[in-house]
């Protein structure tokens, strides 16, 4: 069905054509494509550093996917494979769309201050990074 004697952009669409239009209009690329790489994280990265690593968030912006590991020797691992990450990344999602990779260490618990805790005191440096 048209709405006149030719082809217009008020014709109907089918779905995926109608969500690939949208997609483009709205700038939407880079961040389905990023889901959809979290999504496959482990075919992505590995099954091993998948089990200790995982996508935590990404800035469209500055193109940087943050990455949060379960140990401080995980986070120490990934950011000595970090090039060779954002090739693998590169490839999956298209050159320059991750131009940085920011690991993190794992999150320690809240840092409230206790009756018989001293003012400063951080606690193992180890463990949380």
């Amino acid at each position: 069905m048209r709405s006149g004697a030719r082809p217009g952009g008020r014709d109907p669409l089918k779905l995926g054509a109608a969500f690939d239009r949208l997609k483009t209009e709205r700038g939407w690329e880079m961040p389905i494509a990023v889901g959809g790489v979290t999504g496959r994280w482990p075919e992505v990265v590995g099954p091993e550093i998948a089990q200790h690593c995982e996508p935590e968030g990404y800035d469209e912006r500055e193109r940087v996917l943050t990455v949060r590991c379960d140990s401080t020797a995980w986070a120490t691992q990934l950011r000595l494979l970090a090039p060779q990450l954002l090739v693998r990344l590169n490839g999956e999602l298209g050159s320059g769309t991750v131009k940085l990779l920011k690991v993190k260490g794992p999150s320690g618990p809240p840092r409230t201050p206790g009756q018989w805790r001293a003012p400063g005191s951080k606690g193992p440096g180890d463990t949380y990074g």
